[in-house]
Parts: structure tokens; sequence; C-alpha cells
């Protein structure tokens, strides 16, 4: 059966996260009516992408997330300059704190941004309005209205805010505001504020295959807005599974910050490449008192510290430890996860890589 929650549960309370139960579904391997089929019966993927009787693109369907790198870390291709002072120093305490304070932790919807990378997503069209649900904790859904209303003049600010859409050519332009600031905008706890305005463009290319562009613009958060571009994958076949967080019943037993701190002189001497095997590497860097990684097709992300050379992954099971060589240098990186035990090299002399 298909899981709902994130993928294997480390020991830490970092990854709170995945405490929720789910029910199975009945209807999982039920073939989709109307789905283009191949000679072997599997959908057709590349078939054209359908339409509705006004010829609009038909986005109904079920749709896999966009991946996990902008779940866990949304900022993670931003400059440190793009990010309000505040906002980043509130990020960083609640890696320390290990997200035991997350919307997800205590059984509260999570965001927008975070909806559009986790599991996966029924869309549901009409000519007036579409409903978007989400195979996420309690199961929550979205309404897009699409019948030429304008925003509530005085929105009671929500968790998934107020939606209107419009159609440009094939393009889906979703635009939504009046948020609450209690989100996080992606696992790790970049926050998000009353004055967020997210815009989605979606554009189905034909059947199986979905464009998903989103522009995050929260002045009070970062200095100007973005945008972040993937793909969305058709699920054919499958249905959503029902989700029912009870973390709450485990609250008093999360855990916060370690209390260990390690001084930024010291963690610039793990900065650096290293590398698994020709085009295979990580790069570790440091930002004020915290490691973040990045590499292996695993998003940016800052890790807990455990000991002097021992790390945490904030969003797997993984470790890292850091291996010194006689003169006292670091040589290797040492990368535990469910594969096993993986050793990289320095590359070189890498120079220090932080951020300021």
């Amino acid at each position: 059966m298909r899981s709902v929650g994130l993928s294997n549960a480390a020991a830490l309370a970092v990854l709170v996260s995945l405490l929720s139960t789910s029910a199975a579904a009945h209807w999982l391997k039920y073939p989709t009516p109307g789905t283009p089929r191949l000679a072997d019966g599997t959908a057709d993927m590349a078939a054209p992408a359908p339409r509705t009787a006004d010829d609009k693109p038909d986005l109904s369907g079920v749709w896999r997330g966009a991946g996990p790198l902008y779940r866990f870390n949304i900022a993670q291709d931003l400059k440190p300059e793009d990010i309000q002072p505040w906002a980043e120093a509130l990020f960083l305490q609640r890696v320390r704190d290990s997200r035991k304070d997350s919307p997800l932790a205590r059984c509260l919807p999570v965001s927008v941004p975070f909806h559009n990378f986790f599991n996966l997503t029924r869309i549901v069209q009409t000519p007036t309005l579409i409903l978007i649900l989400y195979e996420s904790p309690n199961s929550p859904h979205r309404t897009v209205f699409t019948d030429g209303r304008d925003f509530p003049k005085d929105p009671n600010p929500t968790w998934l805010g107020y939606s209107v859409g419009r159609w440009e050519g094939d393009t889906l332009v979703v635009t939504t505001t009046g948020f609450n600031d209690k989100g996080w905008l992606d696992s790790a706890g970049h926050p998000q504020t009353e004055s967020l305005r997210v815009t989605e463009r979606l554009r189905r290319r034909d059947f199986g295959h979905m464009d998903l562009e989103m522009t995050i613009d929260d002045p009070k958060v970062f200095t100007r807005p973005f945008t972040v571009k993937r793909e969305r994958l058709l699920a054919p076949d499958t249905d959503l599974l029902e989700d029912v967080c009870e973390n709450e019943i485990d609250g008093a037993h999360l855990s916060g910050d370690t209390g260990i701190r390690l001084s930024p002189e010291l963690l610039a001497r793990y900065a650096g490449v290293y590398e698994f095997a020709p085009g295979r590497q990580v790069v570790v860097t440091v930002t004020g008192d915290m490691l973040f990684v990045q590499g292996l097709n695993e998003p940016k992300l800052p890790l807990l510290v455990q000991s002097e050379t021992q790390f945490m992954s904030t969003a797997t099971p993984t470790g890292f430890e850091f291996v010194k060589g006689a003169e006292g240098k670091v040589t290797q990186l040492i990368v535990r996860g469910d594969a096993g035990e993986k050793k990289a090299v320095r590359k070189g002399d890498s120079a220090p890589i932080q951020r300021k």
C-alpha cells in the first residue's frame, strides 16, 4: 500500500511530521475512465491533453507532487540577501528545535507551497470553480473560483487563503491571498505572513504531464518575489488515501534543540566538496553556526549537530560524519542511511564555503 507520510522516520523528532495515520482506499488500482491506453494497457501519458466542452484544457485527474526538493527547503535557490534577517533567524531556530512546533507536528494545516510538492493531489474542474483535494494530513481542500469574482475586501486570514483563477490561453493562472501568519512555507520552517501572495501557473502539456510554475511574494519574509518551476505527473488508475493526523497525542514526547553548539570556525573546516565517485558529489556549506548539505538529488538541507563530528539530516534518517586524517584535516564524509554506509572523499583542499 502506498505510504502517505514522509518516508522512514528517524529517531529524532526532526521527523515528527511523519506521525499520522492513513486508512486504505478501495480503488487504488481501479482503471480511470476515459484514459487513453497503450497496447499493454498502461496509460498513454503522451496522448493529447483532454479539453472541456468550452475548449479549455481539462486539468482534472490525480497528480503526483512536484518532488521533495522544495518541500523541504522552498528557499534553497535563494541568496542570503533574498531573505529578511528575522525570517532567516526564525528558520534556523526552527531547524535547531527539530521542527517540534511545525504545523504538521501539531496536526494543523500545511501551506499551499508545501502541498504542491507533497504526495498526490486531485483536481476537479468545472466551468466556474476548480476543487483541489490533497492527500495530506486531515485531507484538506482548496476552492479556486473561475467565475470572474475578485478577492474578498476584508478577508479573515486562513491557512490556505482565498484563490481565484483565470485562463491565459491554455494556462490556468491561480492567485491566492488572505493567508494567516501561522503556516510554514516548507517542512524546514520558512515562515509566511499575512502579506503572502502565491501565483500558480498550470499548463497541461499532454495527457500525463503538467507544468507547474509557482511564484512566492511575501515582502515581509523575502526581499524579492521568486519563482519555482517543476513538472507534475499524472497518477492514473489510483485514488487518494484518507490521512488523519493524531500527532498531538504524542506531543509531550517531542524533543527539540539538542543544545549542542559548534563554532563557525570549527564548522568551516567541514565546508567543501565531497566526492563519492566521479560526477557524484555533495557540497557542504556553513550558515552561522549550522551546516547545510546539497547533492545526490537531495534538496539543500540544514543539518542538526549531534556531536563535534556527527550530524543528522532534518528531513531524512540520514546521518553524516566527518572524518579527520592524521594531520587533523577533514578528509572524508561518511553518509549513513537506508542504503547503508557511503564514504565520500574531500576534493583537494576545498576552500571553506560559507554563507554570511
